[in-house]
């Protein structure tokens, strides 16, 4: 129980139990990162539904500013790091850790969150009255992404969360992932296409990048998130 308080606290805004923990615990708590992702979800769904009742897109606009404040925009300055350390990098992999170390965002990080911010504003207006059932499952989803991640790649980093992670990661963790996700294709069908996703953005970390770091894992969240809507709006279209 204890990991799960530590999850929800890296994890949210939410208010929880203040909890001592180790920095092994606080890397073993990736493995309720789904559950913390349903929770997510839930307030996204509600926050849309409550602005849905007077126009889609301020069902969209409300279930975003939800999504970004019960997670404290953690992932989207995981993607903004990514994105700046790619801009500079210029294939540096040296020069690509120390600009993702900086605390301070450059101009391609801003263009990524932007437009991060813009597409899940647009898919969600596309899917709000409707998808509720989409929006609660999305962000558990995506987060099943940092167990695999953390167990396949390697960190890039030898201190920090990236490498902590790859080290508390569980076969078991990867099975109870495994059979959570069958339960949500189970509810929404078109959901196995995230083995796709996840497997795909793990890729291309290890082509384009060579591993994993905290940031990276935060970056992975948000482009699965926006890639899961992606396929939820296809799926509708049909």
């Amino acid at each position: 129980m204890r990991g799960l308080w530590i999850a929800l606290a890296f994890l949210t805004r939410l208010p929880v139990p203040r909890v001592d923990a180790t920095a092994d615990m606080f890397a073993r708590s990736v493995r309720y990162y789904p559950a913390i992702g349903l929770a997510i979800g839930a307030i996204v769904a509600v926050a849309g539904w409550f602005g849905a009742w007077l126009h889609p897109w301020l069902g969209a606009l409300a279930a975003l500013l939800a999504w970004v404040w019960v997670t404290g925009a953690l992932h989207l300055d995981g993607l903004g790091d990514l994105a700046d350390g790619l801009g500079a990098a210029h294939g540096d992999k040296a020069r690509l850790l120390a600009v993702m170390a900086d605390p301070h965002i450059g101009s391609f990080g801003v263009v990524a969150i932007v437009l991060q911010i813009l597409c899940k504003l647009v898919m969600l207006s596309l899917l709000l009255p409707t998808y509720w059932a989409a929006i609660i499952l999305i962000p558990a989803v995506a987060r099943l992404g940092p167990l695999f991640w953390a167990r396949y790649l390697r960190p890039l980093r030898s201190d920090g969360l990236g490498a902590a992670m790859a080290n508390a990661v569980r076969g078991s963790d990867l099975i109870l992932g495994g059979v959570a996700l069958l339960l949500a294709c189970f509810a929404l069908p078109w959901l196995a296409i995230a083995p796709i996703i996840l497997a795909f953005i793990g890729f291309w970390f290890r082509w384009r990048i060579g591993g994993m770091t905290g940031d990276m894992h935060g970056a992975g969240i948000e482009v699965a998130e926006s890639l899961l809507l992606l396929a939820c709006v296809v799926q509708a279209a049909r």
